[in-house]
């Protein structure tokens, strides 16, 4: 195997809050996929930094009565230690407020600017004349002036999608005071992304994955708006060279922090970091989340290009994380922090069960709490554990704790577990870590039953040498899924090279079979999750948030306002798959696209009126934004609309033909 040299980015975390298990969907699976490639050999760097700049950490740092930089680097103690704890393994991990980003920031718009991608122009700005100062996107609320939806940010509305300036907004209002700002004119830098429209065309879709190339295909589709990369007085960042006054956009600097940080590293290990940023043969991979891919497949790659750095190889890009299939709540404790979390439990459980659900797509990883104990204590604990526990024990209070040889089916069933190497590193390097898991549990359960047929606890009593290969077998199989296991559960991996008398595993371990070997004393690798304690940290979590109270009830005789009408999102969908639900007399359970390769579960009460078949292909009108349910067959994430008193008398709503899913239905 030719050895690789990679460089992994997990995006930069906000120095503004603590890290949440919403965040560890992404800083652990990067975790499990540079593991799986140092496990396999290849040089490769897991790099990271805190995000330091912006306004917000300026005005929280004013709040604290401290200055930013010690705010953020209080912040960056407490996310090494939340990150550290739970086994995630930085190679380096730094800040966009190093010295050497903001070297590279400047170089980097030096670029820009001398190829003639940038432009100074006066632009109308929202200031608040009780802070005084000019107000960032985030830093104004008020009513979106598309869709009339209120409390909306100064940069895009949650409700219809849309994006536009600040001094469009209707009833605008300053977040900081609420007061209502003024316009004032503000010269401003702006990069010309449009400069870049077909180089992004060709790049976007060759390097992201089909949903998200779909998605930005929107963009590159018509003329890219510039990008205002200034911003004004005060402001926490880096101040432009030869602008007095005007400061880096925090997303100008906070991914050169990805080149930074490895810079860092560099200097650390005696490096050249053109080796890792502007070598060809260098493999650069992002993983971000769905939410800020215009940034890292837009903005960046036009950066890079102009800078002359590698661009990444792929972006890897994934959903968000729901509880019990709802956002995250701080009302109803499921807004838990990382540090919450690890008061009560060990980090290896939530590191294994979101390796179970992660499978390198678009989709939202749902913790659903009373599955996550399930899970961890039917399949690592009752399958994979156990096959430790039984097979060490029983060796060494009966056998001396020396395994044997091996024959036979016992030599047949290690072989087997071996013999999927392969497809396991390949599920890794696909970054369908489920995938991976799905191979684990199944070899588990293939040993449990070897195990329980040769029924050792009772052959020791006529065949001590017959158990022994027995135990040999199960040993061995315990052993191989140890290393199947490690980039996920690196410490418990530990702990088994140390039952086993043997060095840290790579790899390649797997192809190594022991026999006549001596193992040591078995000490318990895991134990159960209690739902009392699951429950403990969901009570310790919750937070009275007068926002979550319920809201008034309309008057005026049940009729509703524009604004209510708004809160509904209406897509149109197209029905891909449909099926009955068994033991259910009117449901059936439905797969529709809502465009971006979005898909969707919606169980629906049609049954009487519909075959399956016959909806197959449809297109129809679903309700997007309604609270996923969880029913007894199962999550239903939506609503079809229909018409009509029921029964066989069903209708459901199907729009004029040249209707696209996903579009909105206004």
């Amino acid at each position: 195997m030719q050895k690789r040299r990679i460089v992994a980015t997990g995006a930069l975390p906000y120095a503004n809050g603590p890290i949440h298990i919403g965040h560890l969907v992404e800083y652990l699976q990067v975790d499990f996929w540079t593991r799986f490639q140092k496990l396999r050999g290849h040089e490769c760097l897991y790099i990271c930094a805190d995000d330091t700049h912006g306004t917000p950490i300026m005005v929280k740092a004013r709040e604290l009565g401290v200055t930013p930089e010690a705010y953020i680097a209080q912040s960056k103690t407490e996310h090494v230690r939340d990150f550290s704890d739970f086994g995630i393994e930085f190679d380096h991990f730094g800040s966009t407020n190093d010295p050497e980003n903001k070297q590279l920031a400047e170089a980097f718009y030096a670029k820009m600017r001398d190829a003639g991608h940038t432009e100074i122009r006066d632009i109308e700005q929202l200031y608040c004349e009780h802070d005084k100062m000019f107000l960032p996107d985030r830093f104004v609320k008020g009513t979106c002036p598309v869709c009339a939806s209120k409390d909306q940010y100064g940069d895009s509305c949650d409700v219809c999608g849309s994006t536009y300036s600040p001094v469009e907004m209707k009833d605008a209002r300053c977040t900081i005071c609420g007061t209502t700002p003024v316009q004032r004119k503000s010269s401003h830098v702006f990069f010309k992304l449009d400069h870049f429209r077909d180089f992004l065309k060709t790049w976007v879709p060759e390097h992201t994955s089909s949903e998200v190339a779909n998605k930005l295909s929107e963009w590159t589709a018509g003329e890219l708006r510039d990008w205002d990369i200034s911003r004004d007085k005060p402001y926490f960042g880096f101040e432009i060279p030869g602008l007095k006054d005007k400061f880096f956009y925090v997303w100008v600097d906070a991914p050169i922090g990805y080149v930074s940080s490895t810079w860092n590293w560099c200097k650390k290990h005696g490096r050249d970091l053109k080796d890792y940023w502007q070598d060809p043969q260098t493999e650069n991979y992002h993983f971000i989340g769905k939410d800020i891919v215009y940034f890292h497949c837009l903005f960046w790659p036009a950066m890079l290009k102009t800078a002359g750095y590698n661009l990444p190889r792929e972006v890897f890009v994934h959903g968000m994380l729901t509880v019990n299939g709802e956002k995250m709540s701080k009302s109803k404790g499921t807004s838990i922090t990382a540090r919450k979390y690890l008061e009560h439990l060990d980090p290896m459980y939530l590191r294994y069960y979101y390796a179970c659900k992660i499978n390198g797509n678009l989709h939202d990883v749902d913790l659903n709490l009373e599955d996550f104990a399930s899970r961890v204590n039917s399949d690592l604990i009752g399958k994979i554990t156990n096959l430790g526990s039984r097979g060490a024990q029983m060796l060494s209070k009966r056998l001396e704790g020396r395994m044997g040889t091996l024959s036979g089916e016992a030599l047949k069933l290690v072989q087997t577990a071996q013999g999927k190497s392969e497809e396991i590193a390949q599920h890794y390097e696909n970054r369908d870590f489920g995938k991976a898991l799905t191979e684990v549990r199944a070899l588990a359960d293939e040993a449990n039953r070897y195990f329980d047929e040769r029924a050792p606890w009772k052959l020791i009593n006529t065949d001590p040498e017959a158990t022994r290969e027995v135990l040999t077998a199960i040993l061995n199989v315990f052993r191989t899924l140890t290393i199947y296991l490690a980039p996920v559960l690196p410490k418990y991996a530990d702990r088994v090279t140390q039952l086993m008398n043997e060095k840290p595993y790579m790899w390649a371990d797997v192809a190594r079979t022991l026999t006549d070997h001596k193992i040591g004393e078995y000490e318990h690798l895991a134990v159960r999750i209690e739902m009392p304690k699951i429950q403990q940290i969901v009570e310790e979590s919750k937070v009275t948030d007068a926002k979550t109270a319920a809201p008034a009830k309309s008057e005026a005789g049940g009729m509703i306002e524009i604004d209510d009408f708004s809160k509904v999102d209406l897509r149109i969908a197209k029905i891909v798959s449909a099926e009955e639900v068994e033991g259910a007399d009117k449901l059936l359970r439905l797969k529709v696209d809502l465009g971006e390769g979005q898909e969707r579960q919606i169980i629906a009460g049609i049954k009487s009126a519909y075959s399956p078949a016959g909806l197959v292909g449809r297109l129809t009108v679903v309700v997007a934004n309604l609270k996923p349910r969880q029913m007894k067959f199962g999550l239903s994430e939506g609503m079809v609309l229909a018409a009509g008193p029921g029964g066989k008398d069903l209708f459901i709503l199907s729009p004029d033909s040249g209707a696209q899913p996903g579009q909105k239905v206004k």
